[in-house]
């Protein structure tokens, strides 16, 4: 079912159910408000009744005739009207109307009349009457004066109102109905509009949005939500499809090496030194695809939210130290010198793995962009991060910085340094090796261990990168 029709039926059975509530209840209004009305006129004539018989007489002429018009019939001219005077007994003394009265009061009835004044409605000759009943005194005698009206005009009127209601009552759930479905067909217009809209977006249309309406309401809030959403969804695709790109041209590269020496290892006459040359650069070649592969896992693990840390308390001084002792042999190939400062007493809750994997792409990065016979700075130390500004204590955080005193990041490269495949200088780096992934993989792990990674150059000169991580407690 639709969303309009639902909405047309709520909005029908809603007013269906108003103008049942709101007919009873007028009816009962307007039953009470005649009754009320016709005991006043009751209560009138009665008192009239009892100030005769004080007086020690009776009505002359048949008090309250049968068809008697003006003030004596209250607020129901025209209508049938009778009184009676009966003695406690319930002997009539004095009748209106008909020529052979009837009592028009029960022996019950008749009692509680000698107990106070009461209204009632009951049967009299075949139709329904209204009567009230009262004690008075005449020749110091106790009476019952009874007076009453037949309930021909008040029955009319509340069937006249039952009738109005039952013939307008189902116009007015139609009309509800017609206008909710009108009503709700112009609102959705323009929701059905961008339905088909985005039904004919596909993944090619990189530019196709939501044409938004001038209403400035909710379907015009909900057009530029939608255009938001494409957007992301745009630049998620352009990334996806970036780091495709990027990630076929970073493995041609070592393929299209694997195959050459697998060529010339085939060719006939080549020596055993020849074969053996060809087989240690295809290892590397290998080993430089595994790597590729492992990186790209990594990242896709963490665009994907998928936990890839296996923490233990760990001793982060002796990581560093282990880090720097492995690159070493690496370092003095160009009289590069690793100086390491890392206090003891510096734990916390990490992956050990993946922490020295982030630490060893940062040293590797220094190195091979430090000059010839430099000096890369591998430091570890806490320091207190930046307060809230509300008087809150500054958090400590476990700082690992490695610098070079090479010619640092270029102005206009430092937003993207954790960037996938992003290089300062692509000729280099590709000759060095470099894939591009290496301080996307330190921001992935920094970021998993619910830190950060920060990058900048120093103002001596040099670029300097540093992991931050939360100080756990106790640590």
């Amino acid at each position: 079912m639709s969303l309009r029709t639902r909405l047309t039926l709520v909005f029908a059975l809603g007013t269906a159910v108003l103008v049942v509530v709101a007919g009873l209840a007028f009816l009962g209004q307007l039953r009470s408000s005649l009754t009320a009305a016709l005991d006043e006129a009751l209560r009138t004539r009665g008192d009239g009744l009892a100030t005769q018989l004080r007086a020690g007489s009776l009505p002359v002429g048949g008090w309250g005739n049968s068809r008697q018009t003006g003030q004596q019939n209250g607020q129901f001219p025209g209508a049938d009207e009778f009184a009676q005077v009966l003695t406690t007994g319930g002997a009539v003394i004095y009748p209106s109307g008909p020529e052979k009265p009837a009592l028009v009061l029960s022996r019950a009835q008749l009692a509680r009349a000698v107990r106070g004044q009461f209204t009632a409605s009951a049967i009299a000759e075949g139709e329904q009457v209204r009567i009230m009943a009262r004690q008075a005194r005449w020749h110091a005698r106790p009476v019952i004066v009874v007076t009453g009206a037949t309930t021909d005009v008040a029955d009319a009127a509340q069937a006249r109102a039952r009738m109005i209601i039952l013939i307008g009552g189902p116009l007015a759930v139609a009309m509800a109905g017609l206008g909710a479905w009108l009503l709700t067909g112009a609102a959705l217009r323009p929701v059905d509009r961008m339905r088909r809209r985005l039904d004919e977006i596909t993944e090619r249309d990189g530019t196709a949005r939501l044409l938004v309406p001038p209403t400035k309401d909710e379907i015009a809030s909900l057009a530029v939500t939608t255009n938001r959403l494409l957007d992301r969804l745009q630049q998620a695709l352009a990334r996806q499809r970036g780091f495709v790109a990027d990630a076929g041209h970073e493995l041609r590269t070592p393929l299209t090496a694997l195959k050459a020496e697998l060529e010339l290892a085939a060719r006939p006459g080549r020596s055993q030194d020849a074969l053996a040359a060809a087989v240690v650069a295809a290892a590397g070649d290998t080993d430089r695809l595994i790597r590729l592969a492992e990186d790209l896992l990594l990242l896709g693990w963490a665009d994907d939210g998928i936990a890839f840390l296996s923490t233990a308390r760990i001793d982060v001084s002796g990581l560093v130290l282990s880090a720097a002792r492995s690159f070493a042999a690496q370092a003095q190939v160009r009289g590069i010198t690793i100086d390491t400062r890392a206090g003891g007493g510096l734990t916390t809750i990490a992956d050990p793995d993946r922490l020295r994997q982030a630490l060893g792409n940062l040293i590797d990065n220094a190195i091979r962009h430090s000059p010839d016979s430099g000096v890369v700075e591998v430091t570890a130390e806490r320091r207190h991060g930046a307060g809230n500004g509300h008087g809150r204590r500054a958090r400590e955080v476990l700082v690992i910085e490695v610098r070079d005193h090479g010619p640092g990041f270029p102005g206009e490269f430092l937003p993207h340094v954790f960037e996938r495949f992003r290089r300062a200088d692509e000729a280099r780096d590709r000759a060095g090796g470099g894939t591009g992934l290496g301080l996307a993989i330190v921001a992935s792990i920094a970021h998993a261990h619910l830190g950060r990674a920060v990058a900048g150059n120093h103002p001596g000169g040099g670029a300097r990168i540093r992991i931050e991580l939360p100080v756990t407690p106790g640590s």
